[in-house]
C-alpha cells in the first residue's frame, strides 16, 4: 500500500513541547512539560488539553502504525497515538504507568473522558495500530507476529476531518521522555473486526 507520510516533516504540533528533536537515524525524541495532560471532567472534574501532539490532517479513512518506548516513572507517564477532532472530541492510546505497573490505556473523549487500561510489560517498544473504518476505530496492538484487539470505539464527533499522530503527556511532572521510533499513515490495512 501507498504509504501518505513516513516522515515527520508532514506533522505540526499541539502543544510544542519545549525540548523534542530527531536523531540521524530518524527517531522523535520528545520531553514532556511540566502537569502536561490530556482529559475532560470524568471523575476528576478538569479539563485538560496541554499535552503534546505531532498531528497529520486525514479525512478519509486510514491505519496508523506508530512504534515508540518512554522513560516510565511517575503515575500517569504517557505516550502513544492520538486521533483528534477537537479539544473535547479526540481518542489516546498509548501505554500509561498506572497503579505501579505499565498499562495498555484508551482514552475516548466526546465532551468527558473515559479510560480503560490493561496491564502490560514491556521489554522493548510497543507497536500500535489505529484503524479508522467510516465513523469506527478500530485500536490493536503488535503481539508478536499479529494485531490484538484492544478496543472498538466510535469516532468522538463523528468528525469527517482528524488530526492523527503521536502524543506525550504527564500529569504528574514535567521531564517524561518518550521516542518514537517508527510512524506510516496508509490506507486501511484492515477491512474487518476479524480477520
Amino acid at each position: 500500500m501507498e504509504k501518505t507520510t513516513q516522515s515527520w516533516a508532514d506533522m505540526s504540533w499541539l502543544n510544542e513541547p519545549e525540548d523534542w528533536s530527531i536523531d540521524p537515524a530518524g527517531l522523535l525524541h520528545a520531553t514532556s512539560g511540566d502537569k502536561t495532560d490530556f482529559w475532560q471532567r470524568t471523575h476528576y472534574g478538569f479539563e485538560r488539553d496541554d499535552g503534546h501532539a505531532l498531528l497529520q490532517k486525514r479525512s478519509e479513512d486510514f491505519s496508523a502504525v506508530l512504534t515508540f518506548s518512554g522513560d516510565y516513572q511517575t503515575l500517569y507517564d504517557q505516550a502513544g497515538l492520538m486521533v483528534r477532532s477537537g479539544p473535547t472530541a479526540w481518542v489516546k492510546f498509548g501505554v500509561e504507568l498506572t497503579d505501579g505497573a505499565t498499562h495498555l490505556s484508551v482514552v475516548v473523549t466526546d465532551g468527558f473522558s473515559d479510560w480503560s487500561a490493561q496491564p502490560v510489560a514491556l521489554d522493548g517498544p510497543v507497536t500500535l495500530r489505529v484503524t479508522r473504518l467510516g465513523n469506527v476505530l478500530l485500536l490493536q496492538h503488535r503481539v508478536n507476529d499479529g494485531w490484538q484487539m484492544a478496543r472498538l470505539a466510535p469516532l468522538p464527533d463523528a468528525a469527517t476531518t482528524v488530526h492523527v499522530g503521536p502524543y506525550l503527556c504527564s500529569p504528574e511532572r514535567a521531564g517524561f521522555k518518550a521516542r518514537f521510533h517508527e510512524w506510516s499513515l496508509t490506507e486501511p490495512q484492515v477491512k474487518e473486526l476479524h480477520e
